[in-house]
């Protein structure tokens, strides 16, 4: 597996595989353009869910 990307919610920032812990961090994530991304992903997760997206699968 090559290098993976967190989102650290403590400093709101993208870090590689060694930061803070990862009850701080939301990933991995395969590029750090993705951890960058983290809290959007999440929020559309969130609404798609909220609004029963059936179709969703969780990726």
């Amino acid at each position: 597996m090559g290098d993976q990307w967190w989102f650290c919610l403590k400093h709101m920032a993208v870090e590689p595989e060694k930061g803070c812990p990862n009850k701080d961090r939301m990933g991995p994530y395969e590029t750090s353009e993705a951890a960058a991304d983290a809290l959007r992903t999440a929020a559309d997760r969130n609404k798609r869910w909220k609004e029963g997206d059936r179709d969703w699968d969780g990726d």
